[in-house]
């Protein structure tokens, strides 16, 4: 019986433990951090290619532009005064809410 709870006390003590985060995925070996640094260091590394972006459609470009400059003005015009009064208690209380860090 008590070769039992020596084993349920190691089973238990591994499910509690929590697996340490990766810093990083992208570490290089130290040989590869060798080459990239003599590369540069002689001018033979390859430039990186800036990523292609998708071309954006301009009509959509200036209507979110059009809809973001008026969106907060725009909304707080439609709202009476007792509504806005009711979000500013809203917005206060999840402020005095949170914790001091």
């Amino acid at each position: 019986m008590a070769v039992d709870a020596t084993r349920d006390k190691r089973k238990a003590q591994c499910h509690l433990s929590v697996m340490p985060a990766r810093s990083s995925t992208r570490h290089l070996y130290l040989n590869q951090l060798a080459k990239l640094i003599v590369d540069f260091t002689t001018g033979d590394a390859a430039k990186p290619e800036p990523p292609s972006q998708k071309p954006k459609n301009k009509a959509a470009v200036e209507l979110g532009k059009m809809g973001g400059r008026k969106g907060g003005s725009a909304r707080a015009a439609k709202l009476s005064p007792e509504q806005r009064r009711e979000i500013a208690r809203k917005a206060a209380r999840a402020r005095w809410r949170k914790q001091p860090e």
